[in-house]
């Protein structure tokens, strides 16, 4: 990352506008890690060198959130939607270019294990059909479920209404008379919904424990864990 004005670093990173950068340079707010205060917004600095009120600036080369998705939550910056997943995060982060996207999306009554991050390319790698990712569902239904789905969701010939492509091949794993484990390594339009819908079953209650080699472990609805965007996230 090649070093950048100062003024383009504060708004970039979402701390605030290029307009307001003066204000905070005339009150020492911006320092270098070597003790050197920033007193010209044209300066220039890699953000890895910068201290803003004597902290690091926050995954300067970007970041992945996995985040335990409470039910009730939309994937969606939009406020009008209600409860958005982006207010679980702090809220500086919003203010960031580019904001956050979540990869991929999980209905407002779905819980469970949502990706975030600031990166296109991580959200392309993730999602993109042909790195067939494989995402983990724990499903329940109303009523009884039978055998015969693990044989309907594997033979990649299920055609969803609408559609003129079947789905993929998927992986059921029956554990109780109305409890299944659904694998999938695609991400249709409410897909896990359609698939049963498509054998006369409705889904009561949906949650994701798993996204490629992310997990949820142990965290709690609204929790979240970051990290570092690292080259091997995108590659």
């Amino acid at each position: 990352m090649k070093p950048r004005r100062i003024d383009y670093l504060l708004s970039r990173y979402g701390y605030c506008t290029r307009k307001a950068v003066p204000q905070w340079l005339r009150k020492d707010r911006v320092t270098t890690i070597a003790g050197e205060v920033i007193r010209q917004a044209k300066a220039k600095a890699h953000p890895q060198e910068l201290l803003i009120d004597g902290e690091p600036i926050d995954y300067p080369e970007g970041y992945v959130v996995l985040l335990h998705k409470p039910a009730g939550y939309v994937c969606s910056h939009c406020i009008q939607d209600g409860l958005r997943v982006f207010d679980l995060l702090p809220p500086q982060w919003l203010d960031r270019d580019p904001q956050p996207l979540s990869v991929g999306r999980l209905d407002k009554d779905t819980t469970g294990l949502l990706l975030l991050t600031d990166s296109g390319a991580f959200v392309h790698r993730m999602t993109s059909p042909k790195t067939k990712v494989a995402k983990v569902y724990e499903v329940k239904v109303d009523r009884p479920l039978t055998t015969d789905l693990i044989h309907a969701f594997a033979q990649g010939n299920l055609l969803l209404s609408d559609e003129t492509k079947p789905c993929q091949p998927a992986t059921l794993v029956i554990e109780s008379e109305h409890q299944a484990r659904l694998t999938l390594w695609e991400g249709r339009y409410h897909q896990v919904k359609r698939m049963f819908s498509h054998f006369d079953y409705q889904v009561t209650q949906l949650h994701r424990s798993q996204f490629g080699d992310y997990e949820l472990g142990d965290l709690e609805p609204g929790e979240y864990r970051t990290f570092a965007l690292q080259e091997e996230n995108v590659s």
